[in-house]
């Protein structure tokens, strides 16, 4: 832009692009980029409506030798042209976008999210909500696109070893299972929620009726797990399904009779299975 001042023609000089500058130290940077922005998205579910939330994005490329540093710009212009509906598409087309206009090799991309749904107690019927903590996780190399989904689910254990041994009553936690699942095909949110739920001795409500307080109690009684017993049965699941590539499933229970948690982990990575 040039500016006239009494007949004068000013021409402003050039603003240095710092991170264009070359760097003599030759050592690759694997991730540079920015993380904890917040953004709000909208997020599809299975029932056919959107859920308003607010996400925390990390936004990272890899950055060669030869450059000075990164347009972290950039970042924050890519995540705002962005419609704010996000799906695991939209969220590839985000990872995509970002390493070719940062001209990187390699992209990573993270949105975490408070996820919620209206549940039924089990035996009043009174609805509530409940969150789970959700993240969809990016990776991009050489065009390659790698998308993971990670489910936060609380629920409920209990001890079968305390069950056997006393006269009366067991001794029960809440835990916390996280499943971290590659994608080959589409799976919605709830379905990983689901599996959880189903395998652990009771699902957790947002609102109990008396009559709802027997019943979870009981159900807890009647189905005891140990951590190890909730990570082989869940994992029995997502072996067989044909549309995880690859899992890491964890399961912490914050004990109530320790100052400690108890804590299992399978992870599988179906491909390198099928090499072997």
């Amino acid at each position: 832009m040039t500016t006239t001042v009494a007949n004068t023609t000013i021409t402003p000089a050039p603003i240095a692009d710092v991170q264009n500058k070359a760097d003599d130290r030759n050592l690759l940077i694997n991730k540079v980029g920015i993380k904890d922005i917040r953004h709000p998205v909208r997020i599809s579910d299975r029932s056919g409506h959107e859920q308003h939330t607010v996400a925390n994005f990390n936004m990272y490329v890899s950055l060669p030798q030869q450059f000075k540093g990164t347009h972290m710009s950039r970042f924050v212009e890519i995540l705002n042209q962005h419609e704010r509906e996000i799906t695991v598409l939209s969220f590839q087309e985000i990872l995509s976008e970002m390493t070719a206009r940062l001209n990187a090799e390699s992209g990573h991309l993270e949105m975490t999210f408070p996820y919620f749904l209206n549940k039924k107690a089990p035996v009043t019927g009174v609805e509530s909500l409940i969150d789970y903590e959700v993240s969809f996780l990016g990776h991009i190399e050489k065009g390659e696109i790698a998308i993971d989904v990670k489910v936060v689910v609380p629920v409920t254990s209990l001890c079968p070893c305390s069950k056997q041994i006393s006269d009366y009553g067991a001794h029960n936690q809440r835990s916390h299972v996280t499943v971290q699942a590659r994608l080959g095909e589409f799976v919605w949110i709830e379905e990983l929620i689901d599996l959880v739920e189903k395998e652990a001795s009771c699902e957790l409500y947002g609102l109990l009726k008396r009559p709802d307080e027997k019943y979870v109690t009981e159900r807890a009684y009647d189905n005891p797990k140990f951590v190890e017993d909730m990570v082989r049965d869940i994992a029995t699941h997502l072996n067989r399904d044909q549309r995880i590539l690859a899992y890491t499933l964890e399961s912490e229970n914050f004990e109530s009779i320790h100052n400690h948690s108890a804590y299992a982990m399978i992870t599988r990575d179906k491909e390198i299975d099928k090499i072997e």
